[in-house]
């Protein structure tokens, strides 16, 4: 039976410093939880050099390990569960992840178990899902104040390394720090007269009972010269979220600053906080405060958000036990440093015979991001928007071999390859929705990834 290994280490206040120890290493992921900037989250999980990797692409997932290479055309979520397989009994309840998956799950992952259209062009063109294998991480714990290199023992590269990993950790070491800029404007994929027209159409399905609210979003695009570590650590002072991570892959780099959990599993407790409802904040004390109020107070963000609290209940109502699903939290207003939002909090017990993958198959993509009824809207976002999500509105997640799980919703959230950089922003669409003001909303939640760039919005 496999035993985790764990070995205090000396404590850090910035997990930054400490990934500069592992960038250079394969397949470096940090999940940050914003500290010290902003005091919502609470652990960091930093690791590299997986001893196992799954690509889909379309049909098809590429499996490697460090000795070999195959395809496969299985149900990628039933690979994942194969791999992840046998899982082991938690040892440390206060540790999040001793070992596992970490990657993603794009949004359009959903085409291969929901019936969706084809309609939106290609926009991205990642891969629909990235999971790696992790034999070990670093696990911060800012609220205990304490730092925990934890290892598996299944690779033996984590035995070869493990003193330097101890050494790295310990006394990190300052580098210089990289430079990037803008080198064109940022492009919106749709016209502000094409944003109108969108906006008409959904508010037409509305009205004829298609749906009750749909999330449209527009993907803003530009060309970035220099090196992606140091825009991200620009945009987590700009932006600090309890939800981030930086995920530095061989064919691209995900940058995300998300204020938003999708999914925790701990213990068979599970846990979704769905935000909906946003407003700008302001330098101005007594405006901020009269913004937040105005959120707190709002009949048509309280609509908004309980739709999708229903959506939510009704998910994890699949997979929880009878009678455990709850709402232990409505309507809660958390500022972050760019936004107020309403996030609300749903919680149930997961039935016996179900894992992390049922959750995220129940439940996937977030309500949040989507509209209700859930597959109409998505239909509708297929029709209307120019492009696949691909990454924006998926879920970066880790899924520990003792079967617990955490996971965002991959808002603010950018896309770097070669030169590119690519990011979306958008919101709920309902029947008393004013066009002026949703376009403006999707700009305030993309303000903190202009801001970071040095750009104008289109």
């Amino acid at each position: 039976m496999v035993t985790p290994l764990f070995q205090r280490l000396p404590y850090h206040s910035d997990s930054a410093d400490l990934f500069e120890t592992i960038r250079h290493l394969q397949w470096p992921v940090f999940l940050d939880s914003g500290r010290p900037m902003v005091s919502q989250g609470r652990y960091d999980i930093l690791s590299a050099s997986p001893y196992l990797t799954l690509v889909t692409r379309g049909e098809e997932t590429e499996i490697c390990d460090r000795n070999s290479r195959q395809l496969s055309l299985e149900d990628p979520l039933a690979l994942l569960r194969r791999h992840l397989s046998p899982p082991l009994s938690p040892n440390h309840p206060e540790m999040p992840f001793i070992g596992g998956a970490i990657g993603y799950f794009s949004y359009d992952l959903a085409r291969r178990w929901l019936r969706l259209p084809a309609l939106a062009q290609q926009g991205e063109t990642l891969p629909q899902m990235v999971i790696a294998l992790y034999d070990w991480a670093l696990v911060v714990d800012h609220e205990a104040r304490a730092s925990w290199l934890v290892s598996l023992g299944r690779d033996r590269w984590t035995a070869q390394v493990r003193s330097e990993l101890v050494q790295g950790f310990s006394h990190p070491v300052s580098r210089s720090v990289g430079s990037f800029r803008l080198s064109s404007s940022i492009q919106s994929n749709l016209s502000r007269a094409a944003y109108a027209d969108r906006f008409a159409r959904i508010q037409h399905y509305i009205r004829e009972g298609d749906c009750y609210q749909v999330n449209f979003a527009q993907r803003f695009s530009g060309v970035i010269e220099g090196d992606s570590w140091s825009l991200y650590r620009h945009l987590r002072r700009v932006n600090p979220a309890p939800f981030s991570a930086f995920m530095d892959y061989p064919f691209a780099t995900i940058l995300s600053t998300s204020p938003e959990r999708f999914l925790r599993l701990h213990r068979g407790r599970v846990q979704t906080r769905p935000i909906k409802g946003t407003r700008p904040r302001s330098g101005d004390p007594h405006r901020d405060g009269y913004l937040r109020s105005s959120l707190a107070t709002s009949e048509k963000d309280r609509a908004e958000n309980l739709m999708i609290v229903d959506l939510l209940r009704n998910d994890l109502g699949q997979v929880c036990k009878t009678g455990s699903v709850k709402v232990p939290v409505l309507f809660d207003i958390e500022s972050f440093a760019q936004v107020h939002h309403m996030v609300s909090t749903v919680s149930g017990e997961l039935d016996h015979g179900r894992d992390a993958l049922d959750l995220v198959r129940a439940c996937f993509p977030g309500g949040s991001i989507t509209g209700a009824p859930k597959l109409r809207a998505m239909e509708i976002i297929d029709e209307l928007e120019e492009a696949r999500r691909g990454l924006y509105c998926g879920s970066i997640a880790y899924i520990g071999m003792d079967g617990s799980m955490d996971s965002n919703i991959a808002i603010r959230s950018l896309v770097m390859r070669n030169r590119s950089v690519d990011f979306w922003a958008g919101g709920g669409i309902v029947a008393d929705s004013c066009e002026e003001a949703e376009y403006q909303e999707s700009l305030d939640k993309a303000s903190a990834i202009f801001t970071a760039l040095g750009a104008e919005p289109p």
